[in-house]
């Protein structure tokens, strides 16, 4: 698959970076930090810098392209059988990350949309693009309704995908007239389709299973005999990207050095970040954590640093662990800073530090 479509491998490829220098190129239009997510209800509720909203959706989608490219061409159950489904597989992703970054820069731009229209009338049309051409999907270990009940046989498989296409079709259409509801029916419908679209082929498959059986047909359920390299590549990816989801989610540290002029705070998985005395104008030592939501930055189980708002002081840094025993509050520049250790006498004895070289 991979050489026979190099050049629509590159061409769709340098199509998922083409939010990166379109964001560059609007980058000081942007608001401070950009809004990434919305509930249930339609309301903003995950906010990014601009450096993150710009570069990271597009490297995650490239990173996700490319992995679903290897796995389809590793299976040799693929090679010259499902080329209409491997069509769509190329051009999915950069369909699906143009329509999302370029829907987040409108938002950030102030152009007045609904982002559940502008997200499920594309997914709908996608699923009935894939429904269409599923009942024309050979057997094969990746693409299609992977059950062991489907693989029993080839009438199973051809049955299975025949009903599955159909459920998809009617499925994508109600999904895209459901972008025209309400937010809260929106996506609660929505999540609703999806489990029926995937429950649905594999009742069918089981049940067409049994009906085999019950008509004396020899069907026995196979293991799929996937390619060893792909099992492999699949192991090795995914543990590896468990182990760094991990590390990002229960690890790192903050590093307090104490300065002549300034004091600096060296973080881990997050930028540093270097404060000068001279512009410290109040501090506070509290015995007791600052809430704040999360609108830039980076958070974990281990970790809370970059841009948070909250009520007492609006938009604010913050250098602090997750859960912290107490904080220190520092104002810089007529903004709020607020600083932790690992415990409460870490934290004191940076505040005293602090003190001493302000004061």
């Amino acid at each position: 698959m991979i050489l026979k479509n190099k050049r629509l491998l590159i061409l769709t490829s340098l199509l998922i970076l083409l939010p990166i220098p379109v964001g560059l190129l609007l980058w000081n239009r942007f608001p401070e930090t950009m809004t990434i997510h919305w509930g249930f209800s339609g309301q903003p509720d995950g906010y990014a810098s601009i450096p993150v909203a710009v570069f990271l959706p597009s490297l995650l989608m490239l990173l996700t392209h490319w992995f679903c490219i290897l796995i389809t061409s590793f299976d040799k159950g693929n090679q010259n059988r499902n080329q209409k489904i491997q069509t769509i597989v190329l051009w999915a992703i950069p369909v699906i990350c143009n329509i999302s970054c370029f829907g987040l820069y409108a938002l950030a731009l102030g152009v007045e949309f609904s982002p559940v229209l502008w997200t499920l009338v594309p997914m709908g049309l996608l699923f009935v693009l894939i429904g269409n051409y599923m009942p024309k999907t050979k057997m094969n270990y990746t693409i299609g309704i992977k059950v062991a009940w489907a693989y029993t046989s080839e009438e199973n498989w051809a049955a299975t995908h025949r009903f599955a296409g159909k459920v998809w079709v009617v499925g994508g259409i109600l999904m895209a007239l459901c972008g025209f509801l309400s937010n809260g029916w929106a996506v609660t419908l929505m999540v609703v389709i999806i489990v029926i679209l995937c429950v649905l082929p594999i009742v069918y498959s089981w049940r067409y299973y049994k009906m085999e059986q019950a008509a004396g047909k020899d069907v026995k359920i196979r293991h799929s005999k996937m390619d060893k390299r792909l099992l492999t590549f699949t192991a090795v990816f995914l543990s590896v990207l468990l182990v760094f989801m991990i590390a990002i989610l229960f690890t790192g540290d903050l590093e307090f050095t104490i300065l002549e002029n300034s004091f600096s705070v060296k973080a881990d998985w997050y930028s540093d970040i270097t404060i000068r005395y001279e512009a410290i104008e109040a501090i506070e030592y509290r015995e007791s954590k600052v809430p704040g939501l999360r609108v830039g930055g980076f958070g974990s189980f281990r970790l809370l640093m970059g841009f948070f708002e909250n009520e007492e002081f609006g938009t604010h840094t913050r250098y602090t662990y997750y859960d912290p025993e107490s904080c220190i509050v520092l104002t810089v520049r007529g903004k709020a800073v607020v600083l932790s250790g690992k415990t409460a006498e870490e934290t004191q004895a940076l505040y005293q530090s602090l003190l001493k070289k302000i004061n």
